[in-house]
Order: C-alpha cells, then structure tokens, then sequence
C-alpha cells in the first residue's frame, strides 16, 4: 500500500473529512426541514443538492483537465464551509432549501478533482485495489458523519453541529494544501473555460460504467430520504444507525476484495455485487425489527463495498487518459442522476408513513435489476478488456 506515495493518502485522508463534512447533517436535516414546516419536501433535500452537483460536474471536469486538480478540489472545499456556516440562518423552507441547492455544488467539485488526481497516480494494474483504499475513505467519511451527526446534534445542538461541519470541510482544506498537482500542463483560468459544450459534459467512452452507476445509485437516493424515518419508525434514537453497519461492512468487503475485478474483471465483480445490492432492497423494505433492519444495510454494505470501487477502476480504464476529468465528471453526473432519480421516486411511493417504505424500496430494485440486465448484456455483446 506504501507504494501509493504520499499524494494518495493525502487525498483519500482529505476526502474522508470532505465526505464527513456534509454527511454529518444529513441525519438531522429531516427533521430540520419539520421543524420549518416542510415534511412534504423531505425528498428535495437530497434532490436539489444532486441537482446543483450535476450541474457541476461539467464545469468542475473541464476545469481540473485545464487548470489543475487541486484548484477544484479546493473550490469545493470553500462552498461547502461557507453553507454549512449559513444553515442556522434557515429560517423558512426556500431558504434552506436554495442553502441545500448550493451545498450541491461542493459535491460537483471536490470529488470530481480528486478522483482525476487519483487516476494520475495510480497504475492501470491496480486501479481496482487503489479505488477499493479510496473507496474505503470515502465510506468511512460518510459513515463517521451520518453515525455521529444525530450524537453531536443532542449533545450542542444543530446549529453547533453546523459549525462542526464548517470545521471538518476546512481541515480537508488544509490537507489538500499539501497535495502535489498531477496535471502537468496546466492553464491559466479563463472565462473561455466556463463555456461548456456537449463534450465537455459527457465522455462517450465510459458510457458503460456510467450506466450501471447511475441505475444503482438510484438505491442511495432512497436510502438517504427514508431511513432516517425508518430509524424513527423501529425507535432507533440515532437516525444514522443503517450507516454504522453499511459502512463498517462496506469498508471489511473493500480491503479483502477490492482486487477482485482487477482478476475476474470489471463486468463479472458488478454482477456479484448489483446482485447483493437488489438483495438489499428487499430487505431492507421488508425490514420490521432492529435484526432485519441491520442485516439489510450489511446486505447493503457488501453491495456497494463490491460495486463502487470496481465501477470507479472501471471508468478510469476507459478514460482517455488527456479526458480524466471529464470521465470522473460523467461518471459523477450519472451517481448524482441515479441520487436524483431515486429521491424523486420516494415524491412518489413514499408518503412519511412506515407502510409507504416497501414500495419505496420496491422501486430501487427494480431500477437495480436492470443494471443486472445491462450487464449480462454488455458482458455477451460488447467486447471489454475488463
């Protein structure tokens, strides 16, 4: 693992803290939303920050192939500080709803920048093992906010846990500081590059991979609005519960398997785990008790501990390697399309009521069965390296 070098663990150390920066208030903001009057609208707190970081992506892409990697790295770092201070003057819905719109924008940055930088570093050969390590501190970011923030909330309060969100996202910062830059011809910032053409959005060649993503993802859109209810609805005092075992799975399945599709190959390792991932759903839908409950966000983990990273290794083996940030850009629109899509979907199969939840769950997988169908499809007709 050492033979990453020091650029690498600084990066996957400042995404953790960037990741638990805005999953710490997430386990809080359904109730937030409530307390404004808006339980109707829980859906558009996950909506709206997915809708502003896809439109991001675009922009973020382009710019880290141009200007460099840190640069958006650090330009996501900054909105996402100066949101977080500005929640506790959420006053009504809109406000606080065009705060999560901006809080989006983040998300549309620093991830894209860092996983741009990251595919600079990293071997072909060990793409699926070097994304499983980073895969793992991006879980273990949003699993340290989503199981603390509810702890933290009782102990100083929602708008103290703001501020603790404001810190976490400037120490990542700080660590990007120290960050070497990968891209070697950069380009000074012009307005030019914020003028955006088809493909400056989209990369043709990861169309594969940025399928598959964005039918799976649509499964954390809904995981993220309903199971802090769910939560509720068992008495779970702590709304991030499902996360504590999603991700301490998550992170187990990554260090053991990670190299896994780096031997059997991309396709094979997705349908292992998009299988786990339809599994998943229906459980957790059908969950009635605690025991059901965490064995479903296990099921959960195991999924995306398989899936994630090997889509990641997969997009960069079909990146031009001159386009890597545009790749890491559409493979980030279709995670945030399928989010997007997902919390959408619970507008309309789930009404706040704890007999709602399986049709919400139902809905994900299905859109997850058809990633399974894609796959088995892409495996027997397109021919793939991986």
């Amino acid at each position: 693992m050492l033979e990453y070098g020091k650029n690498f663990w600084l990066v996957c150390f400042s995404m953790f803290l960037f990741m638990a920066s805005f999953n710490l208030i997430l386990p809080e903001m359904n109730d937030f939303i409530t307390q404004l009057d808006g339980a109707y609208y829980k859906g558009l707190i996950i909506t709206l920050f997915t809708i502003s970081s896809a439109i991001a992506r675009p922009f973020s892409g382009k710019l880290a192939d141009f200007i460099g990697r840190k640069k958006v790295m650090m330009v996501g770092m900054g909105v996402t500080a100066i949101v977080s201070l500005l929640y506790p003057l959420s006053f009504s819905i809109f406000f606080f709803l065009f705060l999560r719109f901006l809080h989006g924008f983040s998300a549309g940055f620093f991830p894209t920048g860092a996983t741009a930088l990251l595919t600079d570093l990293m071997p072909s050969n060990k793409r699926g093992v070097g994304m499983g390590i980073w895969g793992t501190f991006v879980s273990l970011g949003i699993g340290a906010g989503q199981s603390l923030g509810s702890l933290i909330s009782k102990q100083i309060g929602i708008n103290g846990l703001f501020m603790i969100a404001c810190g976490v996202a400037v120490l990542s910062g700080i660590l990007v500081m120290n960050v070497k830059e990968t891209l070697v011809e950069k380009e000074r910032f012009s307005i030019n590059h914020l003028k955006i053409r088809w493909n400056d959005v989209f990369e043709p060649s990861v169309y594969p991979s940025a399928m598959v993503m964005f039918l799976t993802a649509t499964c954390s859109g809904i995981i993220f609005v309903v199971t802090p209810d769910i939560s509720s609805f068992l008495h779970i005092d702590n709304k991030g519960w499902f996360f504590i075992f999603y991700v301490l799975t998550t992170i187990l399945v990554r260090l053991f398997l990670s190299s896994l599709s780096d031997k059997i190959g991309r396709r094979k390792t997705l349908l292992i785990g998009v299988s786990f991932l339809i599994t998943s759903m229906f459980l957790i839908g059908n969950a009635k008790d605690l025991i059901s409950y965490t064995i479903g966000s296990i099921i959960f983990g195991i999924a995306t501990g398989i899936t994630s990273p090997t889509l990641f290794a997969w997009t960069a083996d079909l990146s031009h390697p001159k386009r890597r940030g545009v790749g890491a850009g559409t493979m980030f629109i279709a995670l945030e399309a399928g989010i997007f899509l997902g919390s959408i979907l619970t507008l309309f199969t789930y009404n706040n009521t704890f007999n709602s939840v399986f049709m919400a769950f139902v809905s994900g997988g299905f859109m997850a069965s058809l990633a399974f169908i894609y796959l088995i499809w892409h495996l027997k007709f397109r021919t793939s390296a991986t």
